[in-house]
């Protein structure tokens, strides 16, 4: 083949080494590196956009506790002319949100990756360990606050007024929950709504968080996606889809399935950014010689902490798919 040349030596070797006698098998194989990465997408976070972050300029470390104060409720009282007033003492506890959760990134970049590579690997992969960590702490924040939601606003008699509205609960195989499908998510999205109005929750500034599945019964609903009033790149940004009856309608992949026996359920929840605040802070960000090769170790570490001020401004419920 033209391009190759064998030494007799070679030839005279070939029945020993057969690869030698096989052009398709004897070409050396260079190794080349790319300058580029595949493009690698996120589950999109949501609690950015569902909490309040008030307080976030008030932490420096981990442990730190950050104390709000509440404003009380005053009674309003009848007057008749020529009465003494009465004066009332206000008093209300104060909330603490505690910075007692933290979330790190460690890694090791070797010196020859990095030379190999026509790319700057440590800020890809410390972008990388950046959106990871986002993903594990709206999982954390969405498991968790579910367990607050005041017992007015879930199951299946909601309504701190009205007490008949069915949003769903725990049973046996699902028994309990609401079968949602194209030709009842509106009807859910407005009984969340609903709930929310019974607490006086101001109608500005609501969201609905919903997996993906749910979203989809949305748009194959008499509402159409045509009716959502979204823009074309949120959805890759935070997961907005658009606006529902006063909510703004978020999509995460981190309402995740729990299982009741056979069936497989899933609880959407919604509320008021007043009713959650939410604090964070990239504490360390270090970059070191690693101590056992020619490299460096980076490694940053994230504190956060999370509060439901108002359980009475979120809403939740228990549903299972048609």
């Amino acid at each position: 083949m033209a391009g190759i040349t064998r030494s007799a030596s070679d030839w005279q070797n070939a029945a020993a080494y057969p690869s030698l006698a096989s052009d398709s098998t004897s070409k050396f194989i260079p190794e080349v590196w790319s300058g580029k990465l595949v493009e690698k997408f996120y589950t999109a976070t949501v609690f950015g956009a569902i909490a309040n972050t008030d307080y976030e300029g008030e932490i420096s470390d981990y442990g730190d506790t950050v104390i709000i104060r509440n404003t009380p409720t005053l009674l309003i009282n009848n007057y008749q002319i020529g009465q003494a007033l009465s004066y009332e003492t206000p008093e209300q506890a104060n909330t603490s949100l505690d910075i007692n959760k933290g979330k790190y990134f460690a890694f090791t970049l070797d010196d020859v990756d990095a030379m190999q590579a026509d790319i700057n690997l440590m800020d890809d992969w410390a972008e990388d360990a950046s959106e990871q960590m986002k993903i594990a702490v709206d999982l954390d924040v969405l498991t968790n606050i579910i367990t607050d939601v005041v017992a007015a606003n879930k199951g299946q008699t909601a309504g701190a007024i009205s007490g008949d509205i069915d949003l769903g609960a725990t049973g046996t195989n699902g028994s309990n929950a609401v079968l949602v499908d194209a030709t009842n998510i509106l009807d859910y999205i407005i009984d969340m709504g609903t709930v929310l109005d019974e607490q006086n929750v101001p109608e500005t500034g609501r969201w609905l968080v919903m997996p993906a599945w749910m979203i989809g019964r949305i748009k194959k609903s008499d509402l159409k996606d045509a009716s959502l009033a979204g823009d074309s790149t949120s959805i890759a940004r935070n997961g907005l889809v658009g606006m529902i009856d006063r909510f703004y309608i978020y999509l995460s992949n981190n309402i995740v399935g729990i299982t009741e026996g056979t069936a497989t359920l899933y609880k959407p929840i919604g509320g008021h950014n007043a009713g959650l605040t939410f604090a964070a802070q990239m504490t360390k960000m270090e970059t070191l010689p690693n101590p056992d090769t020619f490299g460096q170790l980076i490694r940053g570490l994230n504190v956060y902490g999370y509060k439901v001020i108002q359980g009475a401004y979120l809403t939740t419920g228990v549903v299972k798919k048609v």
